[in-house]
């Protein structure tokens, strides 16, 4: 995936602009700023969930998955037919190494809606691996993870990239990835407009 020049928006309002980046099979990317700068932002606008305002986004189609601060989980189904649902859409069968990866096999039959928030977390993230896309758009991915589960999906994480994919990570936490690189979102913060100096505020 490629990124020149681009230029988001949040509400209407310019958060970033003239971000470039370039992320390569096998790497990890994490996003880097304080609250409010635009990694959310960022990762919807290039997951197509939103349109850029300006720039180019260069990458193959349907390429990408996106894991967002919701576990994106039918409460009424259980572990196990959540993780089907996702597997039919993307027409893939490996339920027992999706179960697996993320420490699943005995919730699998546990209605996902009776699961912690550390579970639904996990069952979230167990969707990735059956997507089989190459590249990964992950926001705060081990938001209400414990230890142990957090080193379940590095485990996860590491074997993606092992296998050629990639990810573009927002986080705020170390994650411990040798193999990761860091951007700073603040280069980009977009400029407020000058006031126009002919706008006369007594009218407010």
């Amino acid at each position: 995936m490629v990124v020149r020049d681009l230029s988001v928006a949040r509400g209407g309002v310019r958060v970033l602009e003239g971000v470039t980046l370039a992320l390569r099979a096998g790497q990890a990317l994490l996003l880097r700023g304080p609250n409010g700068i635009g990694k959310t932002t960022l990762l919807r606008t290039l997951a197509g969930l939103q349109p850029a305002l300006g720039g180019t986004v260069s990458l193959p189609p349907e390429s990408t998955v996106y894991a967002a601060h919701a576990d994106g989980v039918k409460a009424a189904l259980s572990v196990e037919e959540n993780l089907a649902f996702w597997a039919a859409v993307h027409r893939t069968a490996d339920l027992r190494a999706a179960l697996r990866a993320m420490g699943l096999d005995d919730l699998a039959t546990r209605r996902a809606g009776d699961l912690s928030a550390g579970q639904k977390r996990r069952l979230g993230l167990a969707r990735l691996v059956l997507t089989g896309r190459p590249i990964w758009l992950l926001d705060e991915p081990t938001v209400s993870l414990d230890t142990a589960s957090v080193a379940l999906f590095l485990d996860v994480l590491r074997g993606h990239l092992a296998g050629g994919g990639a990810a573009l990570i927002a986080t705020h936490i170390d994650l411990g990835l040798a193999e990761a690189s860091a951007l700073d979102l603040s280069l980009f913060k977009a400029q407020r407009p000058a006031p126009d100096p002919a706008f006369d505020g007594a009218f407010l």
